[in-house]
């Protein structure tokens, strides 16, 4: 897959679902062993300790799955990803309907792997706000459909490249 067609993850949350994905591995031969151990117990049509730890074994195979799709498909780089333009992996200042008031900064990138800065909220590119800011310029106004039925105008403050350090403290 292209990187133009991955989706952008946060350095930090790559590197948390990498952690996480060890650690399923990791816990793949002692899952086994307490299947095995369960089998052994006799009876395999009631005995819920076998069943437990079989469906644990398919939920964290599943999740393993899941994390490598993700890891597959995304990606960290933002070539293309500028100051002063809101793209996939910017953090946006914006205020909304003429309102200076109304502000809010957020990250545009996957929910799902997004950042762990509690502060710092991720919309989709792909949801109505993301999709209407996508190559927008500082200073620029952009009217978008909310999911109420609403036109909401949305004016960008600033648009940059994600950096943790500096994410969440909008520019003066």
């Amino acid at each position: 897959m292209a990187d133009a067609q991955k989706q952008y993850i946060t350095p930090e949350m790559k590197a948390k679902l990498e952690a996480e994905l060890q650690e399923l591995i990791d816990h793949r031969p002692e899952l086994a062993a307490e299947i095995n151990e369960r089998r052994e117990e006799g009876d395999l049509k009631e005995n819920a300790g076998y069943d437990a730890a079989r469906e644990q074994q398919d939920q964290e195979e599943a999740r393993i799955k899941h994390i490598s799709e993700v890891l597959q498909n995304s990606t960290t780089e933002r070539s293309g990803v500028v100051e002063g333009t809101a793209h996939v992996g910017s953090v946006v200042h914006v205020y909304y309907n003429g309102d200076e008031d109304m502000k809010e900064t957020f990250l545009i990138g996957t929910r799902a792997t997004s950042t762990d800065n509690k502060d710092l909220e991720t919309y989709s590119e792909h949801s109505p706000l993301g999709a209407a800011l996508l190559g927008a310029q500082e200073g620029e106004t952009r009217e978008y459909t909310a999911p109420n039925g609403n036109t909401i105008k949305v004016t960008v403050v600033s648009a940059a490249p994600y950096d943790s350090r500096k994410a969440a403290t909008p520019r003066a």
